[in-house]
């Protein structure tokens, strides 16, 4: 909505996140996939937009467009030039480097915030209030990320007989200022399935895929609700997933009800109950309905998969915390799920707890933790190489191996 002729013109200075943009790692990410003309281009777009109509309309065609082009790159689509599958550090003939390669999920997070900043610092002709902007910020974020696109078949044809619909997440890199070159193989893997059929012992399974930001403000404000209850009563099987431990991948069987303050993408920390619509109702833990033994069962790929059944609770009656490494006990207090305190248990303990709430207990989804990805040995520059690429192609080969063998369970 419009500010009125009295509301003054406001503009939010650049976050935390959109801060990094300008370091070297970011840029060079952005010049090798060909993302780096994304956020000038919706620039100039918003620079013409003379209503807020007309804005919102180019936050979703832009949003949209960049998601649909970050999908394709990673399905082999589009362009040559903006990579191949091989990523390599070495410069060609011209003395550029060579092309990012296509399973890289970097492109979208950098080229994103680049266009957060743009709608952030836009001068509107015609006033915009800090609600308005705000509201413009949310249809981009949801947008650019997938959200609004998760669309499944109406209706049952010939052609999708008995196909069942499974939905995956992601999340964006995190952790940058460790190193901004970090990549997060679960938005690489949302990237590879989005859209597409695998065939499952049961019949073919049609996946859908959005991502989530690592801000505990967003999961408060309740984007995860937002995104997955309009499709759960629809679903066959869902999973969330993100980047967990080294060298191995978990499905966590138990969600806890606690944040434990890591700070997150914008540096805020947060501890505290997981804030959620009733807290009167809410449980101390959430649990899987995945598969767990016939996933850990499967040979999947090269990493070892764990039914990871540990938490962190405080007893009843007591007030120090306890690791559990059999699950919670009756009555106690989360302090940590099987992954962990952090945003990956939340968006875990959200949607198992909405698929509680929905009445949807039978509905097989859980998360997923893949394996820490990590640069190949001596790199401490690059924002790639060839052990990078090779990791991330497995962990998400062997996600989807993962979703594939739960899908087709009985």
């Amino acid at each position: 909505m419009p500010a009125t002729a009295a509301e003054p013109v406001a503009v939010d200075p650049a976050t935390v996140e959109e801060q990094r943009l300008e370091r070297a790692a970011p840029q060079e990410i952005l010049r090798r996939s060909g993302f780096d003309t994304v956020a000038a281009d919706f620039g100039k777009t918003l620079s013409g937009a003379r209503s807020y109509a007309a804005a919102e309309r180019a936050v979703v065609r832009h949003g949209s467009r960049l998601w649909q082009r970050a999908v394709d790159r990673a399905q082999g689509r589009g362009p040559a030039e903006h990579g191949g599958r091989e990523a390599l550090s070495r410069k060609d003939g011209g003395g550029r480097r060579a092309a990012l390669s296509r399973d890289d999920d970097r492109p979208l997070y950098w080229a994103r915030l680049g266009m957060t900043r743009e709608l952030r610092q836009w001068q509107a002709p015609f006033g915009l209030s800090g609600a308005a902007r705000a509201k413009l910020l949310d249809r981009l974020e949801r947008s650019s990320r997938g959200q609004d696109t998760i669309r499944f078949p109406a209706t049952k044809t010939a052609a999708d007989k008995g196909m069942k619909r499974v939905l995956v997440t992601g999340f964006d890199p995190f952790t940058l200022d460790r190193d901004v070159r970090i990549s997060n193989p679960s938005g690489a893997t949302a990237l590879a399935l989005d859209g597409t059929v695998v065939r499952t012992a049961a019949g073919p399974a049609r996946i859908e895929t959005a991502v989530f930001p690592v801000r505990w403000q967003d999961f408060a404000d309740g984007t995860v609700e937002r995104a997955l209850r309009p499709h759960l009563p629809h679903l066959d099987l869902f999973t969330t997933v993100s980047q967990g431990r080294v060298g191995r991948i978990d499905v966590e069987r138990f969600n806890g009800a606690w944040r434990g303050g890591f700070p997150d993408n914008e540096n805020v920390s947060r501890t505290e109950t997981v804030p959620v619509a009733d807290p009167a109702s809410q449980p101390q833990w959430t649990a899987t309905t995945l598969p767990y033994q016939e996933i850990v069962a499967a040979d999947t790929g090269r990493f070892p998969v764990y039914d990871n059944t540990s938490v962190t609770e405080v007893p009843a009656g007591a007030t120090a915390p306890v690791v559990r490494p059999d699950g919670p006990t009756a009555g106690s207090t989360a302090r940590a799920g099987g992954g962990g305190d952090y945003l990956s248990n939340e968006i875990a303990y959200r949607a198992t707890l909405l698929r509680d709430r929905l009445g949807l207990k039978e509905l097989p989804g859980g998360h997923v933790h893949t394996p820490v990805l990590r640069f190949g040995a001596g790199n401490t520059t690059e924002v790639t190489d060839p052990a990078f690429v090779r990791n991330r192609l497995d962990i998400v080969a062997q996600v989807r191996a993962i979703v594939t063998v739960a899908a087709g369970t009985p």
